[in-house]
């Protein structure tokens, strides 16, 4: 079972884009001591991810994994590892605007992603495709690590627009199962490069 457990934690780090190098051993699951030792007790799941998402990355806990999965947060450090499930009827998306640099991204990790844009100052609109319903429309600024992130409704698809100046791009979002959690393809580009 130790085995599994251990094979099970190092190929969920290696799909997550963002992710220091995982360790091989894993123990049986201590939530509580875990989450002590991570400051992060007394927090729900969608508590949790919200305060390590907005951490400034020098504080970030350095010994641990938090990966943002369609369905659950996988919090390990390089003894023990637990899941927490997300809510039934809302997804938690990242994205990471870019001009210039950007890295591969599945699946979020709180912990050791950064994108290109920290601090931004952005405009973000996010729209459903089956409705058209704007379900975001916001002037806001990116966390520290360069990313920004939301709670969507789940099971929905639809298109992510980032505006900073005269730059704009978009990209596609789902929230369906199996969903990626992290964005980093969505680059903003002058209106005259859009055209070529």
């Amino acid at each position: 079972m130790h085995r599994f457990s251990a094979l099970l934690a190092v190929s969920a780090l290696a799909l997550a884009g963002c992710t220091a190098t995982p360790s091989p051993t894993v123990t049986a699951p201590d939530e509580v001591g875990l989450l002590a030792a991570a400051d992060l007790t007394g927090r729900d799941v969608a508590g949790i991810i919200d305060h390590l998402d907005v951490l400034p990355a020098n504080v970030r806990p350095e010994d641990l994994s938090a990966i943002v999965y369609s369905d659950q947060l996988v919090l390990s450090t390089p003894d023990e590892e637990i899941s927490m499930d997300l809510p039934e009827d809302v997804a938690y998306i990242s994205v990471a605007p870019f001009v210039t640099h950007t890295h591969d991204c599945t699946y979020h990790s709180l912990t050791t992603c950064v994108g290109e844009m920290r601090n931004a100052r952005i405009e973000v609109t996010i729209t459903e495709d089956d409705t058209g319903a704007v379900l975001v429309d916001e002037t806001t600024t990116t966390f520290d690590n360069g990313f920004i992130g939301y709670w969507l409704p789940r099971d929905i698809s639809g298109i992510i627009t980032i505006t900073q100046g005269e730059f704009t791009g978009s990209a596609p979002f789902s929230t369906g199962a199996d969903a990626i959690t992290c964005i980093t393809d969505l680059r903003l580009q002058s209106p005259a490069l859009q055209r070529l």
